[in-house]
C-alpha cells in the first residue's frame, strides 16, 4: 500500500439504507456457509464470488477420529510431471452429515513413477483404493505393478468434470491445516470467464490438480459399488 493511500472497511452494520430482510439474509450467512460470512459481511480479504468451492474451512480436527467417524475414506491421485505437480488427497467423508475431510495431501514436482509409489508407500497407502487421473493408464499401471494394487483409472465421460463438481458442492469441506497446497487451492480454483468477462459454467485450468484429484476419490463415493472405500493405518 502507498505512503498516500487511505483505505476503510465498511460493512453491512453501518449501512443505513438496508432494511431488516437485507440484514437477516447477511446474518444467516454466519450459518450457512461462515466462510461467505467473514469477506461479504466481515469484510475479510478473499474470493467472494467465482469459487468453485465456497463451503469450506480449515480446522485443526484429529484425522483418527475423522476416519472412525466417517464410514467411507477415499484417495484420489492426480499425475503431473515438469510444469504441473503430481498431486495426492485422501478424504473422510461422513455421508450422513455431508461433510467431506481433507486428510492428507502430496503435492510435488519431478515425481517418477517410482517416486509416486514410493511416497505413498512411506505415507502408509500402500493398500488403499487410489482412483487416478485415466489419461495416464501407462503410469497407474507401472504403480500397480510396483506394489499399489488397488490403484485404478477414473471414470471420466462427457461433462465428468461438473458432474462432480456438482456433487462436491453439496457437503461443507473442512481441511486440515496440514494440506496447505490443497488450501492454497481450493482458495484460488474459480470459474472460468468469457472475454467480456461472463461468469463459464466450467473452471479455470489453474489451481485444480488437487481439486482434480479430490474429484476423482470422490468416485468411490458416487458409485460405491465399483469399489469399497479403504483407509490407511494412521
Amino acid at each position: 500500500q502507498e505512503d498516500d493511500t487511505f483505505a476503510i472497511t465498511t460493512t453491512f452494520r453501518v449501512n443505513e439504507w438496508l432494511d431488516d430482510q437485507d440484514r437477516n439474509r447477511y446474518l444467516s450467512l454466519y450459518r450457512t456457509n461462515p466462510r461467505r460470512a467473514r469477506i461479504v459481511c466481515d469484510g475479510d480479504w478473499g474470493i467472494a464470488d467465482g469459487l468453485v468451492f465456497d463451503n469450506f474451512k480449515v480446522e485443526d480436527f484429529s484425522q483418527e477420529e475423522a476416519i472412525r467417524t466417517c464410514r467411507d475414506v477415499a484417495n484420489g491421485l492426480d499425475f503431473g510431471y515438469v510444469h504441473d505437480p503430481t498431486a495426492f488427497v485422501s478424504l473422510a467423508v461422513d455421508e450422513k452429515a455431508k461433510k467431506i475431510y481433507v486428510l492428507d495431501e502430496m503435492y510435488e514436482k519431478g515425481l517418477s513413477n517410482q517416486r509416486i509409489y514410493d511416497k505413498l508407500k512411506s505415507k502408509g497407502y500402500e493398500r488403499s483404493t487410489i482412483i487416478a487421473d485415466s489419461a495416464e493408464p501407462k503410469s497407474i499401471d507401472e504403480i500397480k505393478r510396483l506394489g499399489i494394487r488397488r490403484i485404478k483409472g477414473a471414470a471420466k465421460g462427457k461433462d465428468s468434470i461438473m458432474h462432480g463438481v456438482q456433487f462436491i458442492q453439496n457437503y461443507e469441506i473442512i481441511i486440515h491445516p496440514s494440506c496447505k497446497h490443497f488450501i492454497e487451492e481450493i482458495n484460488n480454483y474459480v470459474f472460468d470467464k468469457d472475454r467480456e468477462g461472463n461468469t463459464l459454467n466450467k473452471p479455470i485450468d489453474e489451481f485444480n490438480h488437487l481439486m482434480d484429484a479430490m474429484r476423482y476419490a470422490i468416485e468411490l463415493i458416487r458409485k460405491p459399488k465399483a469399489g469399497a472405500s479403504s483407509s490407511k493405518a494412521w
